[in-house]
């Protein structure tokens, strides 16, 4: 296999130029793209948690600089890294977005962050394995999915359960145990990040801002369909 040299950083201009670039990096270790981008790979994920998805983001042009857009804006694209160990199967949840806990009651399901987010992905298996260096974990062949009615009904109703719940201020009574496929659990630096939110009796108090995730199961389910995986 040839080096790996970045690409242009230009954003892929079709769903075809994004397939061919996912393709490039596809079975290369993340010390390999790291160089060809010149960056230097962590010694640990500890404190750099999202730096393999903006190793991804860089290496494939993405364009979106907001989170509350699709990472591939011009193609209504997000890109998701998933972790795997070795038979696949990812070996955490998938972080989907914030929550804007004042507003989230003012929307319907239709008009979330969290379907807009999930309305086309493109998901890069990663290794994810704790035992292989950082720099020798290597990246799987991507999978650009959307999900089907079924899929998006189970989201749909885990959405609107935990959003309502959230609406009438019951946001601190949240655990990552609710919801089956998409969950709540917090989205900080650190425990003393704060943000406004309506607490059961109506009034604004400070709570730690949240996200909502996707259960490793879920994920496990869209990679087993498409690789064909054993359960």
């Amino acid at each position: 296999m040839p080096r790996f040299t970045a690409p242009l950083l230009a954003p892929p201009s079709s769903e075809g130029e994004l397939r061919a670039r996912a393709a490039t990096i596809a079975g290369r270790t993340l010390g390999e793209i790291a160089s060809g981008l010149g960056l230097t790979v962590p010694s640990s994920l500890v404190r750099a948690k999202g730096w393999v998805g903006q190793l991804v983001e860089r290496a494939l042009g993405a364009s979106s600089a907001s989170r509350d857009c699709p990472d591939f804006a011009e193609l209504g694209i997000e890109l998701k890294t998933v972790p795997v160990d070795g038979r696949g199967r990812p070996v955490e949840s998938t972080f989907v977005c914030t929550i804007p806990l004042r507003e989230l009651c003012e929307v319907p399901w239709e008009q979330s962050r969290v379907r807009r987010k999930l309305d086309r992905v493109l998901w890069v298996p990663v290794q994810g394995e704790h035992g292989v260096a950082i720099a020798e974990r290597r990246i799987g062949t991507a999978l650009l999915w959307r999900p089907d009615e079924e899929q998006e009904a189970l989201l749909r109703f885990d959405w609107e359960e935990l959003s309502g719940t959230i609406g009438r201020g019951g946001i601190e009574s949240l655990t990552a145990h609710l919801g089956r496929h998409l969950q709540v659990r917090p989205k900080a630096a650190h425990s003393r990040v704060r943000r406004r939110a309506m607490d059961a009796e109506g009034e604004l108090s400070q709570t730690m801002p949240r996200g909502f995730y996707l259960r490793a199961t879920f994920t496990a389910e869209i990679l087993r369909r498409h690789y064909a995986l054993p359960g």
